[in-house]
């Protein structure tokens, strides 16, 4: 299960091309591993780092101080692509809990809420204005309070809105299966009477 996420706080870091998709999250070749262990490395590697393995200077989570980040603020349809799992897996790994932007794909987001990632969306403009904050070293620094629904940042307070039982999956921690074990006796009492009635 995830650990529970109610405040994420650090620097913001803008990557604003649109229609980032997992592929380019994390590449083929950091799929091997049968754990989930060690996949931070894999996160935007080739935008990360050189043929070499040496840092991309070029690429914003290499320079300072968003090589700190625990925010990504995201082009639009972060996450399209193909649905690996391990994309999520390792942005948590390198430390970045939330993601904001315009929309998300569909199962990048389900794996997002699965794995405590916060994925939040707000209207462009909003959105656009935050990414100019994350591109200034000195307005970098954001607060995603997901209980009180609100970024705060130098330009002040943006409020978002997630689906209640989004919401409430994040600051619990509760995954897919905690979530049908707080069923456990309903569940038991259709399957009895189901095997009784047949």
């Amino acid at each position: 299960m995830p650990n529970p996420l109610s405040i994420v706080e650090g620097i913001a870091a803008s990557m604003p091309t649109h229609n980032i998709d997992t592929d380019v999250m994390m590449p083929k070749r950091f799929l091997k591993t049968i754990t989930r262990e060690g996949l931070a490395a894999g996160v935007f590697a080739d935008l990360r780092f050189d043929a070499r393995g040496g840092e991309n200077s070029a690429c914003v989570l290499c320079q300072e101080p968003w090589r700190r980040a625990v925010i990504l603020v995201v082009g639009d349809n972060f996450g399209c692509g193909s649905s690996r799992e391990h994309a999520v897996w390792g942005l948590s790994q390198l430390g970045l809990r939330a993601l904001i932007g315009t929309g998300f794909a569909g199962i990048f987001y389900d794996n997002c809420r699965r794995n405590g990632v916060a994925a939040i969306t707000l209207p462009p403009h909003e959105r656009d204005r935050l990414h100019a904050l994350a591109q200034q070293p000195g307005t970098a620094r954001m607060r995603v309070d997901i209980a009180e629904q609100r970024i705060t940042h130098a330009g002040g307070t943006t409020p978002f809105a997630l689906p209640h039982d989004i919401r409430a999956d994040l600051l619990s921690g509760r995954d897919a299966i905690a979530a049908t074990l707080e069923h456990a006796g309903a569940i038991r009492a259709f399957e009895q009477a189901y095997w009784r009635n047949r």
